[in-house]
């Protein structure tokens, strides 16, 4: 395939802190090889730490599996192309931990398991906090499957990106009170990214460090389901204070709670569990918000949050509206139905535990 050819492929990836100009426009793509059935792309850029190098590998990766022939194997490469003398490389840590000296408490909201409504009760919280009274900001790292921005209806925006010093930093969408940030700012709609471990977890670094947080009271961070690499790297590299488990009633999500409580529990992680979350705890009509149908369980989270030897922080209730705010980008801790209430009791619990 001639070099013409994945050009025009390449002028998909779009660079979102250069006005959306793609990698091809910014002669960011140093080199194409074509040899042996293998294409290797070589991306230049401009600076050490541009804060969307793991993204913009990730995506141009994507684009070529996506455009060249099935079975066809690729590498995309970063290099940095400095006409003055390298300066000292400073660890990524480094840069990113100034940007979190501001932030009092950042807390992981995790599960054992997806389905349970995680990221539902990562972003009504992180609402709910801001409504009585906190600075607050989440980083949404499920980089599978990102959805803080429809949650929030901040689909189709992009943050910027300002320079303080040698530093790059990405600026955070901010609505409901809240600075939002989520690798689904960066990636197209429908685009799949397509991340090995590493790469995921080196993209997601970058996501929370070299942002510009500014003063917080609380950095909420939406944790990948599961248990794996990701979850220990984003601990381990990321000064996280603790973290909060969501589960169902139900026994096949009530089974994982115990990985997730562990994974925080192993001595190479050993992080405290604030409190459990019950989502979907029981069903309310939202014409009788005083009547509770235990469709999927009565207090199976409080059973396993004694068992576990960790406080049941709040139990929410499943209300027709939190799906449908949600999905319109209209998170139910604002209002006060009985599930946005229940959010505004959580939050006061979490702040009340973290003094």
């Amino acid at each position: 395939m001639d070099e013409k050819t994945i050009l025009d492929f390449l002028r998909e990836v779009r660079h979102p802190g250069q006005g959306d100009r793609n990698i091809v426009e910014l002669g960011m793509v140093n080199s194409i090889d074509d040899e042996g059935g293998k294409v290797t792309v070589t991306l230049g850029f401009p600076k050490r730490r541009d804060p969307l190098t793991e993204y913009l590998v990730g995506a141009t990766r994507a684009a070529l599996i996506r455009n060249l022939p099935a079975g066809t194997e690729t590498e995309v490469k970063a290099v940095v192309n400095e006409a003055a003398p390298e300066k000292k490389r400073q660890n990524i840590n480094e840069l990113g931990l100034d940007q979190l000296g501001s932030v009092r408490h950042i807390i992981g909201i995790a599960s054992g398991k997806g389905g349970v409504g995680k990221s539902t009760v990562a972003v009504n919280l992180a609402c709910a906090l801001a409504r009585l009274g906190y600075k607050v900001g989440l980083a949404d790292a499920d980089v599978y499957g990102p959805s803080v921005p429809v949650m929030t209806g901040t689909e189709g925006e992009q943050p910027g990106a300002v320079q303080e010093g040698t530093q790059e930093l990405i600026v955070p969408i901010e609505k409901f009170g809240v600075k939002w940030m989520s690798v689904g700012y960066f990636a197209e709609k429908g685009q799949a990214l397509i991340w090995r471990g590493p790469m995921a977890c080196n993209a997601l670094k970058q996501m929370i460090l070299q942002v510009r947080w500014g003063d917080l009271d609380f950095l909420l961070i939406d944790m990948p389901p599961g248990t794996g690499d990701i979850h220990i790297s984003l601990v381990q590299d990321i000064p996280m204070e603790g973290a909060v488990i969501v589960t169902t009633p139900q026994a096949v999500a009530l089974a994982d709670v115990e990985k997730g409580v562990n994974m925080f529990r192993n001595k190479s992680v050993d992080r405290p569990i604030f409190g459990l979350v019950e989502n979907m705890a029981w069903f309310t009509p939202e014409e009788h918000p005083e009547e509770k149908y235990y469709i999927f369980g009565r207090d199976g989270g409080a059973g396993m949050a004694a068992q576990l030897d960790i406080e049941l922080l709040g139990q929410i209730p499943l209300v027709q509206s939190i799906r449908e705010s949600g999905d319109n980008g209209e998170p139910a801790a604002l209002g006060s139905r009985p599930d946005g209430l229940a959010f505004v009791e959580l939050a006061g619990k979490l702040a009340h535990k973290l003094g």
